[in-house]
């Protein structure tokens, strides 16, 4: 019998049919207990000082104060916080936040609940079993992203890359290449679909032809960025993004 208690949550998004969906979402998911919505940041900024939540569906471009300000406004231990954004440059993502997971809009239902499902994993123990269960082994899921590595299909099989061995990922027509620590890697792939698929806390799109890792970015000038010694572009559309993740990190200033 499931005895796990449900997770309280909150919607923050200051586009009303984004924010819609995201309620509506909510409300299909049984472990999850929506306890308010809000179209503005520092309404939900007063709502979560005397309610705390335990995850905060929030929007990151908003007015007056962002998804970001907001995240480092909330007291420690604050909620989990699940990012949502039309904009893929937006990947925030840090070290020191409590970012749980990045959607991408628009967000699909099972995207949502992969989400959830995290959220549920990272927040509650699992059930109490009658005996010790033997360890299961890790399925070759190439959306779950928990185990720091990713299945990707080239040459005809699935093969594993680990996270943090990758360096950058270039774009190139439907197909990714992937710069890691063992070499390049050929995939056909959509950098959507690889947002999805990474974890939070890594990566940041920095040009519509270029992801980078984070911990393999050595510096950055006003038209390039230097990754393990490749000097890659910055896309005008994507600076301002980049500055700003860089700079809520601390690493730029």
């Amino acid at each position: 019998m499931e005895t796990r208690r449900p997770i309280s949550c909150l919607v923050v998004d200051d586009e009303p049919l984004a924010r819609k969906v995201l309620v509506d979402f909510c409300q299909q998911v049984p472990f999850l207990a929506l306890q308010g919505q809000f179209g503005d940041a520092l309404a939900a900024a007063a709502f979560l000082q005397d309610n705390p939540v335990d995850v905060v569906f929030l929007d990151i471009q908003m007015p007056r104060l962002t998804g970001l300000q907001l995240a480092q406004l909330l007291p420690a231990p604050g909620p989990r916080i699940i990012f949502t954004t039309a904009h893929p440059d937006y990947a925030v993502q840090s070290y020191e936040l409590p970012a749980l997971d990045y959607l991408l809009k628009p967000i699909s239902f099972e995207r949502f609940v992969q989400a959830a499902h995290r959220a549920r994993a990272a927040l509650l123990p699992p059930a109490p079993t009658a005996a010790p269960a033997a360890p299961e082994a890790p399925a070759a899921d190439p959306t779950v992203a928990a185990d720091e590595a990713l299945f990707v299909r080239h040459d005809s099989r699935l093969r594993r890359v680990l996270v943090d061995d990758i360096y950058y990922v270039e774009g190139q027509k439907e197909y990714l290449m992937y710069y890691t620590a063992s070499g390049k890697l050929l995939i056909l792939q959509s950098f959507r679909k690889l947002e999805e698929q990474l974890p939070a806390g890594r990566f940041v799109r920095i040009h519509k032809s270029y992801l980078i890792n984070l911990r393999h970015l050595e510096f950055v000038e006003r038209h390039r960025v230097q990754v393990h010694g490749a000097s890659l572009p910055i896309g005008e559309t994507y600076r301002e993004g980049l500055l700003e993740v860089l700079r809520y990190h601390g690493k730029f200033s």
